[in-house]
């Protein structure tokens, strides 16, 4: 039986995963979204358009792709709906090409309400979420209260509905938080009747059956390593399993049957949101990286922070994932420097390491940098790998050896067409 690929975000997500799923795709007969929500937020650009996906597969611009939204995915009707409007616009046949597994968890108002609540109590000590949900909703999933997609076609739905707002109304109440239902439920039953246009299908059993087919399945994860409810800088993490694990539990796919876990990062770092983040520039030079890369969120419009490449995060990243190629973007936002600088390992309490600890906390651990020369030149129109510049070359060595991976494709700008196959 053929083997998933997966492919998935190495740091603090906005990594590119969109970009380089879209360019994968005419590869693979079907793309497989396992984990997260509408938080995610995967840009493609080609042919002269821009498009960013919340909740839908970025293979959903390649007619000859199936998208199937796995059981380990939150979806929000609402912004769904949104979603499923705009590529009708583009004339995306979403009818045939997009599936839902009946496991996937539905997000309702009052998660989102109670997002809002949840961090406006928390003050200074805020996480930073995106306020769509996302954790309410998990929370109920492993408090065994949810919603679930496949609960739509049971005539008890209105009735587990009612019973779940109700718990939430008293918490509500509890952070003494003010809202209108009444204003949010008419969009969200209205939106749900699309959603019960589309096909809803056992996912797991649909995957697995296409794999023993022979069809080749690509597995696409959302945020980034760094981010993982367990593996990640908790608590300023996402609410789901980011890492390669979770597409086993987000699409019923058995460990046995994972293939390539291709590793998607950037040139340097960055990080939306608290928590911390062992590299930071919060000086000139990081707002010219924040310029150039236009490092604002994709989903939520935020300024993200930017710093420096961090090596013992990326082989921590790595290891937990078993990842087989890496694939390294926006190498042209660098094209502006002289020197660049790498953090090759740590200094944690007092010692010198090479590997993520359990705290990254500044009070405990500290960058230790080796600089390295910059390309300084212009890389948007190279369109080959005998093209690019020598210390940009010396740059993917240095990475390659330091993080004992190959590194297969170097994305050089936001187009589909920018990708540099090594």
């Amino acid at each position: 039986m053929i083997k998933a690929d997966v492919l998935l975000g190495l740091q603090w997500g906005d990594e590119g995963k969109g970009k380089i799923v879209d360019v994968l795709t005419p590869v693979y007969d079907i793309i497989a979204r396992f984990q997260g929500g509408p938080n995610a937020g995967h840009t493609l650009e080609f042919n002269g358009i821009k498009h960013v996906l919340h909740t839908i597969p970025s293979g959903i611009f390649h007619p000859t792709a199936i998208n199937v939204v796995g059981n380990g995915v939150v979806i929000d009707p609402v912004i769904f709906k949104k979603e499923i409007d705009a590529l009708k616009t583009l004339n995306v046949d979403v009818k045939t090409k997009l599936l839902i597994s009946k496991r996937a968890h539905l997000i309702l108002p009052t998660h989102r309400l109670l997002d809002a609540a949840s961090e406006a109590a928390k003050g200074k000590n805020k996480i930073g979420s995106t306020l769509k949900g996302i954790g309410p909703t998990y929370m109920d999933k492993t408090g065994r209260n949810g919603l679930r997609v496949g609960d739509l076609e049971t005539s008890t739905f209105l009735e587990k509905y009612q019973t779940l707002v109700e718990k939430h109304k008293q918490l509500l109440a509890y952070h003494q938080y003010d809202y209108n239902l009444q204003e949010l439920e008419p969009a969200w039953f209205e939106a749900l009747e699309e959603l019960k246009q589309l096909q809803l299908i056992e996912s797991e059993h649909y995957l697995n059956t296409a794999m023993q087919s022979g069809k080749r399945i690509l597995a696409e994860g959302a945020q980034g390593s760094l981010l993982d409810i367990d593996f990640g800088s908790y608590p300023f993490v996402t609410s789901s399993n980011t890492i390669c694990a979770g597409a086993s539990n987000g699409l019923g796919i058995a460990p046995n049957r994972i293939g390539n876990v291709i590793g998607i990062f950037k040139a340097y770092c960055t990080r939306v949101g608290s928590g911390p983040f062992p590299t930071e520039l919060n000086d000139e030079t990081g707002e010219k990286i924040r310029q150039m890369g236009r490092e604002f969120g994709s989903t939520t419009g935020r300024a993200r922070r930017t710093g420096w490449l961090d090596i013992p995060a990326l082989k921590y990243a790595i290891m937990i994932n078993g990842v087989t190629e890496l694939m390294m973007m926006k190498a042209d936002v660098l094209s502006n420097f002289e020197t660049l600088q790498v953090c090759t390992h740590y200094t944690y309490n007092g010692k010198v390491i090479d590997y993520l600890p359990y705290s990254i906390d500044p009070d405990y651990l500290q960058p230790v940098y080796l600089d390295i020369k910059g390309w300084h030149c212009d890389l948007t129109q190279i369109d080959s790998k005998e093209k690019l510049p020598a210390a940009l070359m010396d740059y993917i060595r240095f990475i390659e050896d330091a993080v004992k991976t190959p590194i297969t494709i170097v994305s050089v700008g936001p187009d589909r067409k920018q990708t540099i196959k090594m």
